[in-house]
């Protein structure tokens, strides 16, 4: 059954963090649409990978979608000061909808307030930021909390990928 994934993303955003998963996610017949601050934009990759958004934040809501893809890089950083994509975050954390997240990814969660008790990875310079947020930090390349599937980098990509397509089939 095909599933409809939310990917949150900005300029900056880590290229493999982003084109990685999102082929394996439409390899297993899921529909992904990339969401930024508006639609068609051109998203340019720290690598310099060119990316087009499919719809701006202001035209979807969280509950259209099954679940919820955030690359790393420097993308995150900027869409958690922007209350929208903080929103959309929190519903997924709040409902316990599968959310996924490697790398600075997880510094979206923060500003939702939803990481207390929660076990989570993140690179290494995200780690203490989301510890006192209230998580729970480990350091493996793949750390599962229900239905949130966190990862560090993007050597831990092929472990990740293969997770979130598994929580999709759960």
């Amino acid at each position: 059954m095909t599933k409809k994934i939310a990917v949150l993303v900005t300029d900056l955003v880590e290229d493999v963090e982003l084109s990685s998963p999102k082929e394996a996610l439409e390899k297993d017949g899921n529909e992904v649409t990339l969401i930024s601050f508006e639609a068609n934009q051109e998203i340019t990759g720290k690598q310099g990978n060119k990316f087009t958004s499919d719809k701006g934040i202001d035209e979807v809501k969280p509950e259209e979608f099954d679940a919820l893809l955030i690359p790393g890089g420097f993308s995150p950083d900027q869409l958690r000061s922007d209350s929208r994509f903080v929103a959309f975050v929190t519903y997924f954390l709040d409902k316990n909808e599968p959310l996924f997240a490697i790398c600075h990814g997880p510094q979206l969660f923060i500003q939702t307030g939803l990481t207390k008790g929660r076990t989570m990875t993140a690179y290494t310079t995200v780690r203490p930021d989301v510890g006192y947020a209230g998580a729970i930090v480990k350091d493996e390349p793949v750390v599962v909390d229900n239905k949130l599937v966190t990862s560090r980098t993007p050597d831990d990509l092929p472990d990740f990928n293969k997770k979130i397509v598994e929580i999709l089939h759960a």
